[in-house]
């Protein structure tokens, strides 16, 4: 067949056509690896010629004030697998498997996963474990056996608290990376934390380092320490002393602050519950997060009586009344229509410092309305209350206040006494220190240095003065009052023989559902001493207890008690020696007595006596018998029910009382109430002690106080 031209010039162009295809199909493949794809081909092909390890840096780490260590990073190891070096991932990961306490088909997936040059078996072994792993590797080696190639080791560190479940708020924690996940751990994490390094290395095929390869290593920078003004002796006596109030109240809650007044450095952090920091429940959510929370800063309270420190210091210091001043507690008062009660039966005829001694809510209504709106809030601005402090730990709540525009009369006397308005912890001690040291609002702070990893210092806190509440002369006068509440009135079951130490009680109110529980309530007590020279204040607050009596006297300030105590002998502050010890008394057995027996015996043993609950007879007693108690010190009477004879009762004295408490009374007792006019109780009929028939009216005349 001879081709013409036209045929040959067809099958050239076709020729040229195809070939200029492939060749266009060709340089496109090539451009589209070399230049879209090249940056991506190029780092592919580095990552399967080179291993990159990183270098994990010490964590720094955290110290109370006398270097103590309460967080440090200990070595721990990652084990891993080079799935391209295993030889049997089954009995690669039937070897592993118990020494690891992970499943055998989880290893087995990993170690047969030929698709990724390292995987990571598992992290945080301890060095125990790591040992045993490196001897079985060794020992398989040496008879000649691959069963564990590929399996590698690298050191890492691993947080770990000395002291365990110990300032776990303030301190907070880490994750498993390392990172601050909480508390000082999360805020300092810049300082503590330092800058990973790495190594590079090239490697083969199959993963393994070439000899004459090369090695890029850029090494890590480990992080700073921090030091803290916490002092770990009255921590741990703070730590101690919430977990006994924690299990004898069977509290919801507790919490501790324990700060040198003349600074405002922080001494002691304490939240009960809490948990252990080298084993947090990470596997329970809610419940770790809910004991990370530092309540200390972040929840607000109704303070109840410990707030009158800051209107009687408030009240003297604006000249609206003086320690004498004489005054009428007639067990309650009405404000705008509304009665406010006192706590307990009235107290009669008492002075300014009595009041204060007897936590009587009337007089501090009055303070609160003497003071008005203005001079009040002035004077709540002044103390910071409302205001955060500015502490230098995450978290913290501003407390809550009615605005000065919605505010009414009958709210300005709630506050007088310490409702109506709401506190944390942190903000109360703050301004309670500050009616003590002479006048000054102290900024608390907690963080007393931070150094690099060389040691130098690269940050330090200081006593910072941020207002001037009251003056020098209010805060001796107040210094000697509250005093005198310890000595004399119901902070006794904190006095502590041969010091002296100053305080109050509060018990406070708290809301259920939306409506005041009258069976809950927030026990506290914030003290200091000594009481001339302050070296050391406390708050202990007990969240809900769930005890018969559940006032803050018998609550919280025996716990807070024994930290001062504690914490004055290891301060090196000597008990005045010209004070004689206080005599010790053995609480006598009251249960079963009828009220005034049980006071007479009590009255006798030296003691005196506060009580709970309406009725003429003690079915429980705080201290129980037999427990050594200060001779005047309160013991607390649970009563209830009437005082039978024969089946009869015997009528209780209900003079003195509005009508809703009589009724109240009478009613325990069986007896029901014939109410004469309204006010408080002026006589009755038949008369106290009158033995009666239980469902016997008794007609009670009632006049305006």
């Amino acid at each position: 067949m001879v081709l013409t031209g036209p045929v040959i010039r067809r099958r050239l162009a076709l020729c040229m056509a195809v070939f200029f295809l492939l060749l266009s199909t060709l340089g496109g493949r090539l451009f589209w690896l070399q230049v879209i794809q090249g940056r991506a081909l190029q780092r592919r092909a580095q990552s399967q010629w080179t291993s990159e390890s990183a270098i994990r840096p010490t964590r720094g780490r955290i110290l109370d004030r006398n270097g103590a260590v309460l967080a440090q990073s200990a070595t721990a190891y990652t084990a891993s697998v080079s799935p391209r070096q295993v030889a049997d991932a089954a009995r690669f990961a039937a070897l592993l498997a118990p020494v690891l306490d992970v499943e055998a088909a989880v290893i087995r997936r990993k170690a047969a996963d030929t698709s990724k040059g390292g995987v990571t078996l598992k992290r945080q072994l301890p060095r125990e474990t790591a040992r045993q792993l490196k001897r079985m590797k060794a020992e398989h080696a040496a008879a000649g056996s691959d069963a564990l190639n590929g399996l590698y080791l690298e050191e890492e560190s691993k947080r770990y608290y000395p002291m365990g479940a110990f300032a776990a708020q303030l301190i907070g924690l880490t994750t498993i990376d390392g990172v601050g996940q909480a508390g000082l751990e999360q805020s300092l994490d810049r300082y503590l934390s330092g800058k990973a390094g790495r190594v590079l290395s090239q490697v083969d095929g199959r993963g393994r380092a070439l000899g004459y390869g090369e090695t890029e290593y850029v090494a890590a920078v480990n992080g700073g320490s921090v030091t803290l003004t916490i002092d770990a002796s009255i921590q741990s006596f703070a730590e101690q002393a919430a977990r006994e109030a924690l299990e004898v109240n069977n509290a919801k809650a507790v919490r501790v602050l324990a700060m040198d007044p003349a600074t405002g450095e922080i001494l002691a952090m304490v939240n009960k519950p809490d948990y252990d920091l080298n084993d947090p429940p990470r596997d329970d959510v809610r419940t770790l997060t809910d004991r990370m929370r530092n309540r200390v800063l972040t929840d607000a309270y109704e303070p109840g009586s410990t707030f009158k420190v800051l209107t009687a210091a408030s009240a003297l210091d604006a000249g609206l009344v003086s320690v004498d001043e004489g005054f009428y507690c007639a067990g309650s008062v009405v404000v705008d229509g509304g009665k406010i009660r006192c706590w307990g039966k009235p107290h009669g005829a008492e002075t300014f410092a009595q009041a204060l001694q007897n936590s009587c809510n009337p007089v501090f209504v009055e303070m609160g309305l003497r003071l008005g709106v203005d001079k009040l809030y002035t004077y709540l601005d002044a103390f910071g209350i409302g205001h955060k402090t500015g502490v230098d730990i995450p978290g913290e709540a501003d407390g809550i206040v009615i605005s000065r525009r919605a505010v009414k009369r009958v709210d300005i006397a709630r506050i007088g006494f310490g409702q109506s308005v709401a506190v944390t912890p942190i903000q109360l001690l703050t301004a309670v220190c500050a009616v003590v040291n002479g006048g000054r609002l102290m900024q608390p702070w907690a963080i007393k240095s931070v150094s690099d990893a060389g040691g130098e210092v690269i940050r330090r806190g200081a006593p910072k003065v941020t207002g001037h509440p009251v003056s020098e002369q209010t805060s001796a006068v107040m210094r000697r009052l509250l005093e005198d509440v310890v000595t004399l009135g119901g902070g006794k079951n904190a006095y502590i023989p041969g010091y002296h130490v100053g305080g109050k009680t509060g018990t406070a109110q708290v809301y259920v559902d939306g409506v005041v529980s009258r069976d809950t309530h927030i026990g506290s007590f914030v003290g200091f001493a000594p009481a001339n020279d302050p070296r050391i204040a406390v708050l202990l607050v007990v969240d809900e207890a769930d005890v018969p009596v559940d006032f803050g006297s018998v609550t919280a300030a025996p716990y807070a008690k024994e930290i001062l105590e504690k914490s004055l002998a290891y301060l090196g502050v000597a008990p005045d020696t010209d004070e004689p010890p206080a005599e010790q008394v053995a609480v006598p057995d009251v249960t079963g007595l009828g009220v005034d027996e049980a006071r007479k015996a009590l009255s006798d043993a030296g003691l005196d006596s506060v009580l709970d609950g309406m009725g003429g007879r003690v079915i429980r007693q705080l201290p129980a018998a037999g427990a050594q108690m200060n001779a005047g010190a309160l013991v607390m009477l649970y009563v209830a029910g009437p005082t039978a004879i024969d089946g009869a009762v015997a009528v209780p004295d209900v003079t003195g009382m509005p009508v809703t408490e009589a009724n109240r009374l009478l009613k325990s007792y069986g007896l029901e109430l014939e109410i004469e006019g309204s006010g408080l109780a002026v006589s009755q009929s038949p008369a106290a002690g009158t033995t009666v028939n239980p469902t016997t009216r008794i007609a009670v005349r009632f006049e305006p106080p």
